[in-house]
């Protein structure tokens, strides 16, 4: 690669440089690119059904504590698709970089794509490359599309039912809380650690095993928060859902931090976070099970979904039990 320290317009041009950039961005990848630079991937993709997702992240700030832009990526692409039920195989990336990234950032972060794909078991397939001016993104911004294959019964919100409960498998609010800790000078970011991680192992292993058909619906907790997880399967299957506030796994730090910001964990983004909804029956031995696993050791019963036809949420708080209003923006800017 030239002796370019910093990204320039030139990188973007299609030319020498921009070729040299993607062959250094694909050196870092290393065994998780799958290593052709033709105009598309050609995959080799089992008959049925497939998963596939799109997502674009913007972090601010683009590495933090324990992880960074890249991480997100994967994890956000590898998340959406097992929650589905499906395995994910591959993923595209594309690069929006602002001339004067510094070239030995944009390595760490490629070095941190790996590792996480690596981790989740899946293969870059695709990617582009965009330079752009100075202010035309904060920078780095990355877009992704991921497929998976389904090995197993899809699941979908139209599963649940009456009775289920309502199960998280770790703190929440903590990625946000992180980010924002570092941004405002909080001093909690060694304390309260982004829950980035990819999941697809836990989903996978918890659907092979013999509380699967318990399993009714999953959802990363992501942005809008757990809040929003709750009106979306309120409104979706056209029940009233409960949580317990006292019940939600909160980390200190956490709580501490949200009351210094004036917001709600409940409404906060995670990355690392699953809601399950599942047979009421089955809640506790699915508990015990994730509880020995790996991202999961938080894994609590908050909630269950009403008898009552309806698209509420209810929130309950010692003895009173309150309507959750659907908030109509966001309570702080984005953060992933």
């Amino acid at each position: 690669m030239s002796s370019e320290k910093q990204i320039i317009l030139d990188h973007g041009t299609g030319a020498k440089l921009s070729q040299e950039l993607i062959k250094q961005i694909t050196s870092w990848l290393g065994e998780v690119h799958i290593g052709k630079m033709e105009d598309s991937a050609i995959l080799d993709i089992k008959e049925g059904k497939i998963a596939m997702t799109t997502d674009s992240f913007v972090v601010d700030p683009v590495s933090f504590g324990n992880g960074d832009i890249g991480k997100i990526a994967v994890c956000g692409t590898v998340n959406d698709l097992a929650v589905m039920g499906a395995t994910p195989k591959y993923i595209t990336l594309a690069l929006m970089l602002e001339v004067g990234f510094p070239i030995d950032e944009l390595e760490k972060i490629i070095l941190s794509i790996k590792e996480t794909a690596l981790e989740a078991g899946v293969k870059i397939v695709a990617g582009d490359t965009k330079v752009v001016n100075k202010g035309e993104v904060d920078k780095i911004f990355i877009n992704t599309a991921g497929i998976g294959i389904f090995e197993r019964p899809a699941l979908s919100m139209n599963n649940v039912k009456s009775t289920d409960k309502i199960i998280l498998t770790g703190y929440l609010g903590n990625h946000s809380i992180h980010l924002l800790s570092i941004r405002e000078g909080l001093g909690f970011e060694t304390k309260v650690l982004s829950d980035c991680a990819p999941l697809n192992h836990v989903i996978s292993d918890l659907l092979d095993s013999n509380l699967a058909e318990s399993v009714k619906s999953i959802r990363d907790v992501t942005r809008g928060g757990f809040a929003e997880v709750c009106h979306e399967y309120a409104q979706g299957v056209n029940k009233n859902v409960t949580f317990d506030y006292d019940k939600l796994p909160l980390q200190n730090e956490t709580i501490m931090a949200a009351d210094m910001l004036g917001v709600d964990p409940i409404h906060l983004a995670n990355e690392g976070c699953l809601c399950l909804f599942v047979e009421e029956e089955k809640a506790d031995d699915i508990i015990k099970y994730l509880s020995k696993m790996d991202y999961c050791k938080e894994s609590k019963i908050v909630g269950s979904v009403s008898y009552e036809d309806g698209s509420n949420v209810f929130i309950k708080k010692g003895d009173s039990i309150n309507t959750l209003e659907q908030l109509e923006g966001a309570e702080l800017p984005r953060l992933c």
